[in-house]
């Protein structure tokens, strides 16, 4: 909402450059493109959310896994401390303090998307959420309260807000996806975890 505000073209316009083949050509030769929307989305999903949860859902049971694998989720992002401290991006503290808040909010997220995965049963969901929240970044929200049309981009935000806890649960039913991995795999090991796989 914030961007289309900012942004001095329709949504027509917007939408035809979005849809030519020749803007996707350009994504698709880009290699930072193709890490930030493809490549990481989809290993860091494979790897974190259908290779380590599973593993770990057994031992530790399903709530304890979900909020442990993001911890190694935020952890695997401490690569950019590296490469801010490298090109003398910032001071030593501000590269600190960011990564702690990276830390943060990746965990926060790997935890969201470990939960549509168990949900779910499914891994395009994670891995469309992880490309979309790569392209968009962190909300903005310090730059909405200083936006000249901060009231209606404040009132967007509560509304997301909003119906994303109003909708988070039916849409992530385990009735609409079916047969559940990683829970059928759970019942096999004698666990009961019908909290989240149902």
């Amino acid at each position: 909402m914030q961007l289309s505000m900012d942004c001095p073209c329709d949504l027509a316009d917007g939408l035809k450059v979005v849809l030519t083949p020749r803007s996707w050509a350009r994504c698709l030769t880009d290699m930072r493109w193709l890490r930030n929307q493809v490549i990481a989305p989809l290993t860091e999903e494979l790897v974190f959310r259908a290779c380590m949860l599973p593993m770990l859902a057994p031992c530790t049971g399903l709530g304890p896994a979900v909020f442990t694998c993001p911890l190694f989720f935020g952890v695997a992002h401490f690569h950019h401390i590296i490469e801010q401290l490298r090109f003398r991006q910032s001071s030593v503290g501000s590269i600190f303090l960011s990564a702690a808040f990276q830390f943060s909010y990746t965990a926060v997220f790997g935890a969201y998307t470990a939960f549509l995965f168990i949900r779910t049963g499914h891994l395009i969901g994670p891995v469309l959420c992880h490309s979309f929240c790569n392209y968009m970044g962190f909300p903005a929200v310090c730059a909405a309260l200083e936006h000249p049309q901060r009231r209606p981009l404040l009132a967007g935000y509560a509304l997301g807000v909003g119906l994303f806890l109003l909708l988070l649960q039916p849409l992530t039913d385990p009735k609409l996806y079916g047969s559940l991995p990683l829970c059928v795999l759970l019942e096999r090991a004698g666990a009961s975890e019908a909290l989240l796989c149902s």
